[in-house]
């Protein structure tokens, strides 16, 4: 991997962790979610008729990935009603990763070199490892959480494939977001309108930012599966754990102390032997 794939990964990563803490700190984690969506998606909508098109071949593959990540969005606020964020969240992104590995050697005949399944073990159970920092007070939490981690390694897995085939992985994240944000907009004004209108009209503002900030981090994180074995990526793309743990002890005010700071120093630490591979 360049040195200049690593970098953009991180700062995506950086940008998925903003954006995370956007989310985290509204005072309704769904209707929070959603106000990102919709936002990246009115982005999109913008933006498309300037961008490259994406080949017809990669069609099935955003729709594909559509229905995986609406479904992934209602399963994370299922688990965050019944669990705590702090444990699931590092949960559902330590599986994935390591899910994608698996399958994008055996089954899409990307390679890894020892140094990378080293990478990705360590940033994987690092991530896992805070995951585990303290009781579960959810069995059910957990098994929300694995049950996502598939749904995340589904969608990183789709999209790897469908962007590779679209010829222009600008046009491919505009779409990806137009039809999520699209899809979880029109399920909200179904499901809870009145709610959801009222959040919307009142917290506006933090969505646009946090739009912006998921559209930049999955659409470079989109340009690197181009560039790079999709497994690198998506392990690459978890060090946004460790620039949340940041932005939690320097804007939250959370506590991040024992296991957790082992933890953040082993994703680093995963990253570099990533970058060396």
């Amino acid at each position: 991997m360049t040195i200049s794939v690593f970098c953009i990964l991180l700062f995506a990563a950086l940008l998925h962790a903003s954006w995370n803490a956007i989310v985290k700190a509204g005072s309704d984690k769904l209707y929070s979610a959603i106000a990102v969506s919709g936002s990246a998606a009115l982005i999109a909508l913008i933006l498309l008729p300037f961008s490259p098109q994406p080949t017809l071949a990669s069609a099935p593959y955003l729709i594909a990935s559509c229905a995986l990540q609406v479904i992934y969005t209602v399963l994370v606020a299922k688990t965050y009603q019944v669990a705590d964020m702090s444990q699931t969240y590092p949960l559902m992104r330590g599986t994935a990763p390591l899910l994608v590995a698996i399958i994008s050697v055996l089954w899409l005949g990307d390679s890894l070199s020892s140094m990378a399944w080293g990478g990705i073990a360590v940033i994987c159970l690092s991530i896992l490892g805070m995951a585990f920092n303290g009781r579960s007070q959810s069995r059910k939490g957990i098994w929300l959480a694995l049950l996502n981690s598939c749904f995340i390694a589904g969608y990183t897995l789709v999209d790897g494939t469908g962007v590779r085939l679209a010829g222009s992985a600008l046009g491919y994240t505009l779409w990806t977001f137009f039809m999520n944000g699209f899809c979880l907009l029109v399920w909200a004004m179904l499901a809870r309108r009145q709610e959801v209108t009222r959040y919307l009209v009142a917290n506006w503002k933090k969505g646009l930012p946090g739009g912006i900030g998921t559209m930049g981090s999955y659409g470079l994180a989109l340009w690197a599966m181009t560039q790079a074995p999709l497994a690198v990526v998506a392990a690459l793309r978890e060090t946004s754990i460790l620039f949340g743990a940041l932005l939690a002890f320097l804007l939250l005010k959370e506590k991040v102390a024992g296991l957790r700071i082992v933890a953040a120093c082993g994703i680093a630490v995963g990253a570099i032997l990533l970058r060396l591979a």
